[in-house]
């Protein structure tokens, strides 16, 4: 079927496009696109009423793929992390996820694989096996590669492969033990503290270990703004390293800990209000490259426990753009750079298709009012858990259709 999506606002982060225009799709692929397009005789039209239409968002951190609150967040393609029932350890596994989703005929799911064997750290998983079998990046998820002869094989044996290793960067001895940022809030609540220095020193590390193998780097979820200058420095060295962050960072401080609120506990920790500020500033020039959701359903059995006996984690598919957006809406970063996070700087870094606004590329995209308010209600989401600090939180941002391969998949007229 040919479909015309007329009266769009065109973004495409990749090129800076950003002009009123239609766009075609047929069969699956974006046939063309522009201010002077035409609608082809029989296509299908659907009036965007200058709504944003930009490519579908890839979030590269979820641990669950809850396909419908995907959609519902504007998110065309999940990369699945190894923490799984079955752990993402062996090509069959990979292919197993791979073909389901296939299958499944909705959301686009991609496996990342554990880095090493039962992501215990010791011995280097089957990379290339994987990677063969479809998985796009390999990672150790929640925990580091610690040791650092283990991580400079790891990163040796990716660069046979053009692998990207993904690294969690928290040192694991300064953070044995923690469950929340080391500062006041933490002292006073009586909570063991994780100091920031700990996401430097892994930060510092395996930079250093990127620049002797040649192996790019990746690390997932920065926190704070030693982790952020860290980051910057190694950048400016030529240093092979990127980075990403999730809205949670960006919009709360460890005072959403406040009254033991579990909700809030996350890994890594929410940090000081100086942290907040420094990510969005990291992220506004480009210090931070990706946006993730980080989305992690947990049940209240697990999160409505003692502070230090609950399970780190929230939901974020379907508060992601609204989120990630709030900075923009604050007047701190332009909307083109927050969308270059979701889309193209993903796509690039896991070398996915789509991720731009491009004649033959996938036909995977997302219509949104950007300035579109609503009030964030648990309740009314269609994640497989309601786990969220952010409930009855006013937003800005709203997706109106998610379109996946060219089929209508979330919202409608």
């Amino acid at each position: 079927m040919i479909t015309a999506y007329t009266n769009a606002r065109l973004i495409d982060p990749a090129t800076g496009l950003d002009e009123k225009g239609t766009l075609i799709t047929d069969g699956g692929k974006i046939r063309e696109f522009g201010a002077n397009t035409t609608v082809p005789e029989g296509a299908k039209v659907v009036d965007c009423k200058g709504r944003i239409l930009c490519p579908g968002f890839i979030d590269m951190r979820a641990h669950a793929v809850d396909a419908e609150a995907a959609l519902a967040g504007g998110i065309t393609t999940i990369v699945l992390q190894p923490d799984q029932t079955s752990l993402i350890d062996s090509d069959p596994v990979v292919e197993r996820i791979r073909r389901r989703a296939e299958n499944a005929h909705s959301v686009n799911v991609y496996p990342m694989g554990a880095a090493t064997r039962g992501m215990e750290g010791r011995e280097l998983a089957e990379l290339g096996q994987m990677q063969a079998s479809g998985a796009v990046a390999f990672t150790d998820c929640r925990q580091p590669v610690s040791d650092s002869q283990v991580m400079r094989r790891l990163l040796e044996y990716a660069g046979y492969f053009g692998a990207l290793i993904v690294q969690f960067p928290q040192d694991r001895g300064l953070a044995n033990g923690g469950i929340a940022h080391e500062g006041e809030i933490a002292t006073r609540l009586g909570f063991a503290g994780i100091p920031a220095v700990a996401e430097v020193i892994q930060i510092e590390r395996d930079a250093r270990l990127s620049e002797m193998t040649g192996t790019p780097v990746h690390f997932a979820l920065i926190s704070s703004r030693a982790g952020v200058e860290a980051v910057r420095a190694a950048k400016a060295r030529g240093a092979k390293v990127s980075c990403s962050t999730a809205p949670h960072y960006l919009h709360l401080n460890d005072n959403a800990l406040e009254g033991y609120r579990t909700f809030a506990k996350v890994s890594p920790p929410l940090r000081s209000e100086e942290d907040r500020l420094a990510l969005i500033e990291g992220l506004a020039d480009g210090t931070i490259d990706t946006i993730v959701s980080d989305h992690d359903p947990k049940s209240e059995d697990v999160k409505r426990l003692p502070y230090g006996q609950a399970a780190a984690g929230i939901v974020g598919f379907e508060t992601l753009l609204a989120l990630a957006l709030a900075p923009m809406h604050a007047g701190k970063i332009e909307m083109m750079a927050v969308l270059k996070a979701l889309t193209s700087t993903p796509a690039d870094l896991l070398g996915l298709p789509g991720g731009r606004l491009e004649a033959g590329a996938p036909a995977d995209l997302v219509i949104f009012e950007p300035e579109k308010p609503w009030r964030i209600d648990r309740e009314a989401f269609r994640a497989s858990a309601k786990n969220t600090p952010f409930d009855t939180l006013p937003v800005q941002g709203q997706v109106w259709q998610t379109i996946v391969g060219g089929v209508t998949l979330f919202g409608g007229e």
